[in-house]
């Protein structure tokens, strides 16, 4: 979606993670920058990240994004350009505390990247502390969601008759 302003033109941007909802239940969401160089921030703006493989991790009381993939933009010649390197998020001391804390004592919780976002100029990344849900719980939420697509759709052929 572009946005023209008289100054500037504004794309806004979302990329989101598929496969979150049906692996995971979240517990609790943050909003979060995140350190990129030039060129990653170009092929973001351009939709080249996959979050489907991501997490996060608190390594020496910094965040982390680990295994998220932003390709190489097109028109940079980096050397050695690492795809899946482990970039730092930017959060409060607060948020890590507590977000370590609820790691340790909360029993198989983990730190998922939820979606990616510009927000003004910033590229903004959400994610979520969320516990993983297992196959029976998964085909129950897959069940759900036929039958609600199910009912529409005999809704709409209701209607046109």
């Amino acid at each position: 979606m572009l946005i023209d302003d008289s100054r500037c033109i504004i794309v806004l941007m979302r990329i989101v993670n598929r496969f979150y909802k049906r692996d995971y239940e979240a517990i609790d969401t943050f909003e979060v920058g995140i350190v990129l160089n030039g060129a990653e921030v170009k092929s973001i703006r351009q939709g080249n990240l996959r979050l489907e493989q991501a997490f996060g991790k608190i390594i020496g009381g910094d965040a982390y994004l680990m295994n998220a993939e932003i390709a190489i933009y097109k028109f940079s010649r980096p050397k050695e350009y690492n795809l899946t390197r482990q970039r730092k998020l930017l959060l409060h001391k607060k948020e890590i505390q507590k977000i370590e804390i609820k790691l340790k004592t909360g029993g198989r919780l983990t730190l998922i990247p939820v979606s990616c976002y510009t927000k003004g100029r910033c590229i903004k990344l959400s994610i979520a502390l969320a516990k993983g849900r297992g196959e029976i719980a998964k085909k129950k939420l897959e069940r759900a969601e036929d039958v609600k697509r199910n009912q529409k759709q005999e809704m709409k052929e209701y209607l046109k008759k």
